[in-house]
């Protein structure tokens, strides 16, 4: 009784405290508060999709910038834009005083957060309030209610919405935190509960795992939230990741725009999202949107939210978190329903009535969302950085939108997420969609860093998501067909040799037509006796399968090939095009065309089942120039980031697998670990030092068994 009483208590000051919050600090119906600037405190894609919507709402636009992003496409974009501090998110995006000085300073009547950063945070929304400054987002104590996990649970149960039951109690030690796991069953899931985006969040399979992946979360939930309070929970094995999109405004209306099937991840963070979830009667469909509409009333929420689900393979589903924000995914919910989400959120936070009640919203075709990301999926997904030297994406129409917060020449930050673009498709339904996706995804071609485009193909093609057969082990389940090696046909080769032989005599006729010295080779006149009884080889190397292409040149264009013992008759046309090469060939009978992209001492062909990566030759003298990174028997850093812990002394004996430094890249924590059995010589940086990708982390002496 003692119990039940508290949490009544708990519940009426809670309903109190909303209310108040509303009443003063929410516009009325009939006062309503016009936005005419607007400011958004935060970078990339996001920031770049806010100003397009207030542009054409005739929004002024306030952008906000870090010394990383001094030159980046949402600071072009924005009428006004203001630095805020260096790169790191600490000392700039996340600093909401200077965000709130800015909007001061700039006459901005209202705040757009974006997703991340201080999107979440109820301090920040409380600042707004207190500075007369309109949130566009949901009212400090939803925000506060629902980023608690714990909190949300109970709130959720009370208000009869399906959860998973666990542990998310005071105490937390590691021994209770054990304690409760063993007594849920392994498997278990832990997470931060301030987490979001898969950050502070671990599976456990097994009881002996369970502590060192309790500090890892632990460590990187204070990275993330500054928070490292933890929860444990059952892991429903084979779940599927539902969500539902919810908008409610200040005068009690509340809606669902259907759901987005989001299951398909890699570490923990979503990669690819569809909507609606295939497979899902009209029953459970509204279901759903009913039990996400309950958790929104019981929070007095306004805005734009995302409730989130774990559905099972009985489709029962159970509650996981609110996030109470715009989501990543939220172009999917408006591809389906013909909405603006952004241009809904600045009208209900001005105080109008949401534009659509649910029985106006009607759900139409199918869509889905691919993330682009600078990583390296065969590298287990580490994040990259470094220049974007080529970005050519396919050309945005009824059924394709693309969106970035890059162009071509910009740089991918190792201070934020790695993130490149969304692309997002929509078809009348789930089997043509995922065509325009597919042909889309081999459209969209980058040179400069490791992306997962063509990962995100594989994905799209797999029989089992074409059937939507998805669930969040969906990946490590199909990891040897997703990750199946590739190996470059001669044709392929052909197709490059081609290319540079065309490439060559396209730079000899340019040189030919510019040359006035009628003396000189490359004088007009001269030309017909170029490429006569031509006969060369070209070295070429991909997926580390290396060939020698023998290239004979018979004339009228037309060249006979040799590589692997076969031989080919190879003919075509190159067309330049900006940085780019239009390529047709004609292998034997077979014709195909591509994209070339020239890159040094590699050749970047884009066909239509994905990109290949072509390494020339090079000279003996610029090997010798050259030089590994990193030493032998060393740990090095396998991509750009900042040390955040060093976990062993000069002189130290460690085994292989043994942790030796703990990195934090683009927002996330990776273990370096030893390769082998060895003695730590020296440690080459401290906590707090930045690094770059192959970077030599500490030097060692492998021990050598005299056995």
């Amino acid at each position: 009784m003692i119990t039940l009483s508290r949490r009544c208590c708990y519940q009426g000051w809670q309903s109190v405290w909303r209310h108040s919050y509303r009443q003063q600090h929410t516009p009325s119906g009939t006062s309503r508060r016009p936005i005419n600037k607007l400011l958004i405190a935060n970078r990339g894609e996001i920031a770049c999709r806010v100003m397009r919507t207030a542009r054409r709402m005739g929004v002024r636009t306030v952008a906000v910038f870090s010394d990383a992003d001094r030159h980046a496409l949402h600071v072009d974009m924005a009428d006004e834009a203001y630095h805020i501090g260096p790169a790191p998110s600490q000392e700039s995006y996340l600093r909401g005083e200077k965000i709130l000085q800015v909007a001061r300073a700039a006459g901005a009547q209202a705040v757009h957060p974006g997703y991340g950063f201080l999107s979440e945070n109820v301090e920040f929304a409380e600042m707004c309030a207190q500075e007369g400054v309109i949130f566009v987002g949901p009212p400090a104590p939803a925000i506060r209610d629902m980023g608690i996990k714990s909190t949300s649970k109970q709130i959720m149960s009370d208000a009869n919405v399906p959860i998973v039951g666990g542990y998310h109690g005071d105490d937390q030690s590691n021994e209770r935190l054990r304690q409760e796991a063993d007594k849920i069953g392994f498997p278990v899931m832990i997470k931060a509960v301030r987490g979001g985006g898969g950050k502070g969040m671990r599976i456990v399979m097994q009881t002996e795992d369970f502590e060192s992946q309790l500090e890892s979360a632990r460590r990187e939930a204070i990275k993330s939230f500054g928070d490292d309070v933890m929860m444990v929970e059952k892991y429903v094995q084979r779940p599927r990741h539902v969500e539902v999109q919810i908008f409610g405004d200040h005068h009690n209306n509340y809606v669902y725009l259907f759901e987005r099937d989001c299951s398909v991840q890699r570490r923990h963070q979503k990669i690819i999202e569809e909507a609606p979830a295939p497979g899902l009667t009209w029953e459970v469909r509204r279901s759903l949107g009913e039990a996400a509409v309950r958790a929104g009333r019981a929070v007095g929420y306004v805005g734009a939210g995302t409730v989130e689900f774990i559905l099972d393979e009985s489709h029962n589903f159970y509650f996981m978190e609110m996030n109470t924000r715009l989501q990543v995914e939220h172009p999917v919910s408006e591809m389906i329903t013909n909405t603006d989400l952004v241009e809904w959120q600045l009208k209900v936070a001005a105080g109008e009535r949401l534009p659509l009640l649910q029985d106006d919203i009607k759900l139409s075709g199918h869509s889905f969302e691919a993330r682009i990301y600078a990583e390296d999926p065969k590298g287990g997904f580490l994040p990259g950085a470094g220049p974007l030297q080529h970005l050519s994406t396919p050309e945005p129409d009824a059924h394709i939108r693309i969106e970035t917060g890059v162009r071509q020449g910009d740089e991918v930050s190792v201070h934020y997420d790695p993130m490149i673009a969304k692309l997002v498709v929509w078809g009348h339904d789930r089997t043509h969609a995922l065509n325009v996706l597919t042909a889309a995804l081999t459209q969209y071609n980058i040179v400069g860093v490791n992306t997962n485009v063509d990962f995100l193909l594989s994905l799209a093609t797999h029989p089992s998501f074409k059937t939507g057969d998805v669930n969040t082990d969906f990946i490590p389940a199909h990891q040897h067909q997703l990750f199946a090696e590739c190996i470059p046909s001669h044709q392929l080769y052909c197709q490059a040799a081609l290319a540079l032989e065309l490439s060559r005599e396209h730079d000899v006729m340019m040189m030919c037509a510019g040359s006035r010295d009628p003396t000189s080779p490359f004088y007009p006149a001269t030309t017909p006796a170029l490429n006569h009884t031509v006969c060369r080889t070209i070295s070429l190397a991909c997926e580390g399968q290396e060939e020698a292409v023998h290239v004979h040149y018979l004339g009228g264009g037309k060249y006979r090939m040799g590589v692997g013992g076969g031989s080919y008759d190879v003919s075509g046309h190159l067309v330049p095009h900006n940085d780019t090469l239009l390529l047709t060939a004609a292998v034997d009978a077979t014709i195909t065309r591509s994209k070339v992209v020239r890159d040094h001492h590699h050749l970047h062909i884009f066909t239509q089942n994905g990109g290949w990566k072509m390494s020339l030759a090079v000279a003996k003298f610029e090997k010798e120039l050259g030089g590994g990174s990193g030493v032998a028997g060393s740990a090095v850093a396998p991509m750009p980031g900042v040390i955040e812990k060093v976990v062993v002394a000069p002189g130290q004996v460690v085994a292989a697998g043994d942790p030796l430094v703990v990195m934090i890249a683009m927002k996330m924590e990776y273990v370096i670990k030893a390769g082998h059995a060895g003695v730590v010589e020296k440690v080459l940086f401290t906590p707090g030092e930045s690094v770059a990708k192959n970077t030599t982390l500490v030097k060692m002496k492998e021990t050598v068994n005299d056995n």
